[in-house]
């Protein structure tokens, strides 16, 4: 599998696009993911951090019958979460990028990352920060959720 295309992220919903992809590849495959992802961008209002952080219950009830979504209550309402966390550190810190390069380390990050967001593991933050541009560590190297892959072999 060819590494997932980086983004120069312009928004917070860039940002939430990226880490709400990462949530609903958790346990699930990632072409079923790919397959479903512009009916899940339209279902979650293009990821805007605010409309997805005012979603009402109603709304949320919605989503779990949307057959263009991934249809698993406990990610929608991460998401949801998640949202607001974004609005939250973006706030605090007076923009999110630099919310992520407030760690001394990677490693630090991801502990951080998945102590503020739901469904974010290893994989998925190695995912996330990989996908928005910051630095990961290379295939191999301490602290890559990713097994090293054979010379000439195709990265995840």
């Amino acid at each position: 599998m060819e590494p997932p295309e980086r983004i120069e992220p312009k928004n917070l919903a860039d940002y939430l696009d990226v880490m709400s992809r990462a949530v609903f590849q958790t346990g699930i495959s990632w072409q079923v993911v790919t397959s479903k992802w512009p009916g899940t961008r339209e279902a979650f209002r293009g990821f805007d951090p605010t409309a997805v952080y005012n979603l009402t219950e109603a709304d949320l009830d919605q989503l779990t019958g949307d057959r263009r979504i991934i249809r698993n209550r406990r990610k929608i309402e991460a998401i949801i979460s998640n949202a607001r966390r974004i609005l939250e550190l973006d706030k605090s810190h007076g923009g999110f990028r630099n919310y992520l390069r407030s760690h001394d380390s990677y490693e630090e990050l991801v502990k951080d990352l998945r102590k503020q967001f739901k469904f974010l593991g290893d994989t998925g933050a190695y995912y996330f920060l990989w996908v928005v541009g910051e630095e990961v560590p290379s295939h191999g190297e301490e602290g890559c959720p990713y097994p090293r892959t054979k010379p000439g072999a195709a990265a995840h």
